[in-house]
């Protein structure tokens, strides 16, 4: 198992970051694929289209999301942490993601670098 920790910048606050993470609808548009989540602890959710599942943990509105994805039969939780802090270009995300199974971590990494959080940049930037 391996942990992944990591920073990135979205030029807009963290108010709409949030929303961006966790209202169904914006989702959506930044993912361009079927997504079913509610900001609600013990809900489970679905992220395109059902290549991410998990259940919702934690909810802090504009400052933090806690999650569990689902990787099989792995026996320790894999809990993913996202942090919101206000940046002067916007909001800087503070992202843990614990117990990677090694088979899984380079999929995973790139998917947070260049699909999850690079989708969620290029949204904000085009504006």
């Amino acid at each position: 198992m391996k942990d992944f920790k990591k920073y990135y910048i979205i030029s807009a606050p963290p108010e709409e970051v949030y929303l961006a993470l966790t209202l169904e609808a914006t989702i959506q548009l930044w993912t361009g694929d079927k997504v079913e989540m509610k900001a609600v602890p013990g809900t489970e959710f679905s992220l395109w289209d059902g290549s991410i599942v998990g259940k919702n943990l934690e909810f802090e509105p504009s400052k933090k999301i806690v999650q569990q994805w689902y990787f099989g039969d792995q026996p320790d939780e894999s809990i993913v942490t996202i942090k919101l802090h206000a940046h002067d270009q916007g909001t800087s995300v503070e992202l843990r993601h614990t117990n990677i199974p090694d088979d899984d971590f380079t999929d995973i990494t790139d998917g947070w670098n260049n699909i999850y959080f690079g989708s969620l940049k290029e949204f904000y930037e085009e504006d």
